[in-house]
């Protein structure tokens, strides 16, 4: 239906209240025409970025703790010093 759609009768409000529901229309639409609305963008980003954080704070806790324990006890686990980095990472 276009914006001045002369062929149907118009309400109270005229033309104005058809240009009136186009734009509440409008907004109410729930997604944008990527298929995504601006909100699930931001919590995707801020969702994407707190797993990031997570993810290094678990590897750091992880390499914190291996380094703490000797070359003995990184032995009867089957590790050495060598292996810490690439553990921590997974």
């Amino acid at each position: 239906m276009a914006a001045f759609d002369t062929t149907r009768p118009m309400g109270t409000f005229g033309h104005a209240g058809l240009i009136g529901n186009i734009f509440v229309s409008a907004l109410d639409t729930p997604r944008s025409r990527s298929g995504t609305t601006f909100g699930g963008q931001i919590s995707g980003l801020v969702a994407s970025a707190f797993g990031a954080v997570s993810a290094w704070n678990d590897a750091r806790i992880t390499r914190k703790s291996l380094s703490r324990l000797s070359d003995r006890e990184l032995d009867d686990i089957g590790l050495t010093r060598a292996d810490i980095e690439t553990v921590s990472r997974y």
